[in-house]
Formats: structure tokens, sequence, C-alpha cells
């Protein structure tokens, strides 16, 4: 955790140290600490960013920059604004993870229209930092948005028998997310407040450049299809039998798989990906998975409910939240779930506290890991943007 907060070394070395380590000092077989590296998760989050990747090579990023850039206008407050809701709406219908990675080459291209090149700026920092806020907002409002919901309403129905609607997550958690989406945009204007109040002629640039476009092309189509076309299907994995039993990480990579046979990507692209992100990510499946699995983890979420046992039970709801805030900074958030959710809902039975508000509670805090760039991968695929330090963040 020191080693990535300060940079000792590069991010994506830190996570090959975590495996290191863990075969070194024998705390785990080599063979389970380096399996962890390609993860589903982890191939899940590869898949996202050749999305990404898509999005930029056909043109699409750049078409939806222009036409977004053209309704909020040239205020550049107004602008940060714009870049936060689409995020967060998008985070509604998609993982988080592949919203952040379809957005990113967006912003690159909004913050090349702010004229300041790869300098770092307020604006810069705003626009990035705020996107990985945003997207975690946004995607507790549905089960669409993290594996963790899924997670939590699956140990809600195995501790009580009773399922939590689709429709009935939305209702809770609607209101909470669009005005954590709301704050954010207020804490960054106010702390981060950009050089530039605005970018004058933006408005007619935009309008000009999108123009210069022309009509899609049939690169931008087929890469619109395949994308919706998995999205669609991931949405339909939790109605369709035959789906279920697939990992999400498989019908993701039916994309990456696509691009490559259908010409939309070649292989000089791959030299394009991040891997330092991805090696970021793997290493924090890693390090969760031995916390797990050593029950490392358990004890601390023993050791802390066991200080709440017997609380008043407002103490006991704002005890178990922050908890889950506290190791979903250091381990994958379903993984925080995972850990808290049991022991939690077992001690919330003798408080006579209500199961539903624990699991409400937890996943409103799970969902917004705003203080490790481990602690979520739109905060890692931020931080490729170069506009901030992991301490800054």
């Amino acid at each position: 955790g020191i080693w990535w907060v300060f940079e000792v070394i590069p991010i994506g070395v830190t996570a090959i140290a975590i495996g290191v380590f863990q075969a070194l000092f024998l705390i785990r077989p080599a063979r389970e600490a380096f399996r962890d590296f390609m993860d589903p998760s982890v191939m899940f989050i590869f898949g996202s960013i050749v999305i990404g990747l898509a999005f930029t090579k056909s043109g699409l990023t750049r078409r939806i920059a222009y036409r977004m850039m053209a309704v909020v206008g040239e205020n550049s407050n107004t602008i940060l604004l714009g870049c936060l809701v689409v995020t967060a709406a998008l985070a509604h219908l998609m993982a988080h993870t592949a919203v952040a990675a379809t957005m990113f080459p967006i912003l690159l291209a909004i913050y090349a229209l702010y004229g300041e090149g790869d300098k770092r700026t307020n604006f810069g920092k705003s626009l990035f930092i705020g996107m990985a806020y945003a997207a975690g907002a946004g995607s507790i409002v549905t089960f669409l948005g993290a594996a963790r919901g899924p997670a939590a309403a699956g140990m809600y129905k195995e501790f009580t028998g009773n399922e939590i609607g689709f429709f009935e997550l939305t209702s809770y958690m609607f209101l909470i997310g669009w005005s954590m989406v709301l704050l954010i945009w207020l804490y960054l204007i106010t702390f981060l407040k950009p050089e530039k109040s605005s970018i004058p002629g933006l408005r007619d640039t935009v309008r000009r450049l999108a123009d210069g476009l022309g009509p899609l092309s049939g690169r931008e189509w087929l890469v619109l299809a395949i994308v919706l076309g998995v999205v669609l299907t991931m949405s339909l994995k939790g109605v369709v039998p035959f789906l279920q039993p697939i990992d999400r990480a498989a019908l993701m990579l039916v994309s990456t798989l696509l691009f490559f046979i259908l010409g939309v990507l070649t292989v000089r692209d791959l030299e394009e990906i991040p891997w330092n992100i991805i090696l970021l990510f793997s290493g924090a499946m890693s390090i969760g998975f031995c916390l797990w699995q050593t029950g490392a983890a358990e004890w601390m979420a023993v050791q802390w409910l066991g200080l709440l046992h017997g609380a008043h039970w407002l103490v006991f709801v704002l005890g178990i939240a922050g908890f889950v805030l506290l190791m979903t900074n250091f381990i994958m958030n379903v993984a925080a779930i995972a850990i808290v959710l049991p022991v939690a809902l077992v001690i919330a039975g003798y408080l006579n506290v209500a199961p539903d508000v624990i699991v409400y509670a937890s996943l409103v805090t799970a969902g917004m890991p705003f203080l490790l760039l481990i602690g979520a991968a739109p905060n890692a695929i931020a931080y490729d943007s170069g506009q901030f330090t992991t301490g800054e963040f």
C-alpha cells in the first residue's frame, strides 16, 4: 500500500512484487499467487480497455466528444459537469470499468481542445479524477454497474430468503448516486478550480470538427454493433438461463476477438494497451485473494465488527459502512462485500437491525473507493492520463 501511494517504483512493478513476496515468504504457493494475475476479472478489465481502444481507432470517441461539447458549451465547469453526468449515466447500463475505458479517450479528446498539451492542469485533474469518481457513484444505482451488486443480493437471499429486485435497488440508490455526482462536481470546481473559466470559440470549433467527420463510417457502425451486442448479452445474463453459467469476462472478450477478426484492430494496436494499469489490477486481485484465503481479511472483519457488538444500531451501521469503505480501497469491492456482509448480517439479527439497511449501506461505500488507485479499475484507468499523482488522488 505504501509503495503504491508513494510510487516507490512503477505501480505495475509494485503489483508484480505482491506475487513475488507471497511466493518468497511462503504465504501462498507461487501457482496460486500468480494465477490471480490472470483472474477473469483482470481479463474483463483487459476487454474493457480494448473496447475503449476500438472506439478511439474507429473515430467514435472524437465524434462523441464533439457532440457532447457542442451541447455543454464553452464554460469549463459546465464541460466538467457534462462529462460527469455522461460517465454516471453510462455506469447504470454497463460495468463501470467498461465505462471508464470508453470515456478515457473521449476525455483525452476534450482535454486536447483545452489547449494546454500534456501539461498537468487543475482542469485535467478534475476531468480524469472526476471520471473515476462519477463511474463509482453511477455504478451503485443498478445491478449492471458492477459485480458487487449481484454478489450482495446473493448473500442477502442466502441469509434472509428474500430477493432484492432490479428496480428495488435503483429506487433506493438513485438519489444517493446522483447526489454524489453533484457533490463530486461541486468539490472539484471548488478545490481544483480550472485555470480557464471558458474556452472561447470552442462551440464553433467543435461544430466545425463534427461536421468534418461526416456520417458514421462502416467501421464505426461495426464497433457500435459489437459493443451494444456484448452489453445486451451481459444485461440478459441474469434473465436468460443458458447465459447464466457463462462468465462475464468471456462475454466481454468476445468483443476483443471480433475487433481483431473483423480488422477493426491490428496486432500493432496491442502495443498501445496500458499494461502497467492491467498489472496494477492483477496485483490488486492477488492481494485481495491473499487476504481472503489466509484469513487475514476475515480476522480484520471479526475484530472490527466484534467491537460493534451490542452498540447502538446507528453506530453499528456506520461502523460496517466505514469498514467496507476502508477495505474497498485495498481490495476488490466484491471481495470487501464478501468479507463483511456474512458477519454483519449475523450480528445485525442480534441487534434487530434490518438486513436491508446493512446491504444498502455496504453497497454505497463499496462503490466509492476514492482513495487508492487499486480500489477500482476506473481509478487506475484515470491515472493513465498522467494528469495526477497517486498522492494527489
